[in-house]
């Protein structure tokens, strides 16, 4: 098995995925079987990735682990505390947000959502503050 970080040259999307082999990956995408999960688009390609290399002298599975928890659990928080005072958009968040930024009423509400690279590229130009932080779904340990 390998796993390449790929990016989406349509809509600039950067994800993760695992293939059998390099030659699986090259068929899928010759055959036009890889796609972007937000547009859609098949100008999947391979991003640069530096490997993964874990020494015995500096590497211990323990404090790893530990450290790894800890920072989930704040992620956890986070987004609890995200759920419970914002409101989602889902894959709105653009239109929502601009909506929010050139309404004239006084009562602004803080928003979440799903938006693509380009997309908060775009909000960000347009004066429109954005943030984007790690999500965790629940199927994750």
């Amino acid at each position: 098995m390998i796993k390449y970080q790929l990016i989406c040259k349509k809509c600039d999307l950067v994800f993760n995925s695992w293939f059998a082999s390099s030659k699986e990956f090259e068929k899928l995408k010759k055959m036009n079987l890889l796609s972007c999960a937000s547009c859609n688009s098949f100008q999947i390609e391979k991003s640069v990735m530096s490997p993964r290399i874990l020494s015995k002298v500096n590497y211990d599975a323990e404090k790893y682990n530990k450290k790894n928890r800890e920072v989930k659990s704040k992620i956890r928080e986070f987004q609890n505390y995200i759920e419970k005072n914002l409101d989602y958009v889902g894959e709105n968040f653009s239109y929502e947000a601009r909506s929010i930024h050139y309404s004239n009423k006084k009562n602004k509400r803080g928003i979440y959502g799903k938006a693509s690279k380009k997309e908060i590229k775009e909000l960000k130009e347009e004066g429109i503050e954005t943030t984007m932080i790690p999500w965790l779904n629940d199927k994750e340990n």
